[in-house]
């Protein structure tokens, strides 16, 4: 047996030039904005127009393009070594990108290229959204209907709480906080990028997947400290999901505390943990007088996640689902009607 992994992930522009147009690929998704062409592709690029300039001195931090790639290649060849090894089936991994290249269709062919029995799509997005997991299914269904696609395929939609990522997660943060002085009176803030609250309003299960996150977290480290959730990355007029990040660091500041920032929804560095949190956010914390400020990393290639990341594509193509949650069941709570798994009669 043969398996084809495509693991999945924003994307981001590899170079200077690439900045405008991946930021029309964002604005012109559905997903994103929801109003009907041509409208939407006349305000994708207002937006992305607009945007431009600014996108380009974050990634002027990191030498004008998105580390975003190398780091999902670098998980993939990770993946792919320990699903191969002491197996008697053969797995390769494949990467895809929804707004930049490589896209799905270019994905798809170098997958048709190797000619698996099986393909098992794996989201970098531990939480389900519709604005990232839905909006891939949706392109990977558009790019396997234009190839006339005959190869069994099982999609991934979330891993919110798998033993591996949060071991892994647990693991930075206790180390983080074991650098902080004794007894120093510190705060824990897991951050996750943040949505309209409309979205979120309208059944997207995401932030609820967040905080499940968070608690999985706060209980594998087994001990009593302060934390809370809180949202980053608010771009726009409409109202975002909260807190904001920044207001907590503010807050800290005028507590006269520490604080552990842990990037809860990112698995990869990039522009978000190395611009946002690392330089602009530290910042904020600087100017508001926080003691200490310390960031986590990113799960990247740690063991424990890539373990964890191996056991969900075993048991997801041994289940043989079209759909299949980490946990191999609908995840979410009935309240969360954008869930793409059906609620069992």
């Amino acid at each position: 047996m043969t398996t084809a992994v495509v693991l999945y992930n924003l994307g981001g522009p590899d170079k200077t030039e690439a900045i405008r147009p991946f930021l029309f690929n964002l604005f012109n998704d559905p997903m994103i904005l929801g109003i009907p062409q041509p409208f939407r592709w006349l305000l994708a690029q207002l937006i992305s127009r607009r945007r431009a300039s600014t996108a380009g001195k974050i990634y002027a931090h990191l030498g004008g393009s998105s580390p975003l790639l190398k780091n999902t290649l670098d998980q993939a060849d990770a993946l792919e070594v320990v699903l191969n090894s002491g197996s008697n089936e053969t797995y390769k991994c494949f990467v895809a990108m929804r707004y930049w290249h490589p896209f799905c269709l270019e994905t798809l062919d170098e997958v048709l290229g190797f000619q698996p029995d099986q393909i098992v799509l794996l989201p970098l997005y531990p939480q389900f959204s519709v604005t990232t997991v839905g909006s891939m299914m949706r392109v990977w269904e558009q790019a396997a209907k234009t190839r006339g696609l005959k190869i069994p395929v099982t999609a991934l939609c979330c891993y919110p709480t798998d033993p591996g990522f949060v071991s892994a997660v647990a693991s930075f943060v206790s180390n983080a906080v074991a650098t902080l002085p004794a007894g120093e009176k510190f705060r824990v803030l897991f951050s996750a990028h943040g949505l309209p609250k409309k979205i979120v309003a309208g059944g997207d299960p995401y932030q609820w997947q967040v905080e499940q996150t968070t608690k999985a977290v706060v209980a594998a480290l087994d001990q009593d400290f302060d934390w809370i959730n809180c949202y980053q990355s608010r771009v726009g007029p409409l109202e975002w999901i909260g807190p904001a990040t920044e207001d907590e660091i503010r807050l800290a500041g005028a507590e006269g505390i520490s604080l552990v920032v842990v990037p809860i929804a990112f698995v990869s560095e990039h522009s978000e943990t190395l611009v946002e949190l690392d330089i602009e956010y530290r910042e904020i914390a600087d100017h508001a007088g926080v003691r200490t400020y310390l960031r986590t990393p990113t799960v990247g290639v740690n063991p424990m996640f890539i373990e964890g990341l191996a056991k969900l594509v075993r048991d997801s193509a041994a289940a043989g689902c079209d759909l299949c949650s980490g946990t191999g069941e609908r995840v979410c709570t009935l309240d969360w009607s954008q869930c793409p798994m059906k609620i069992e009669a």
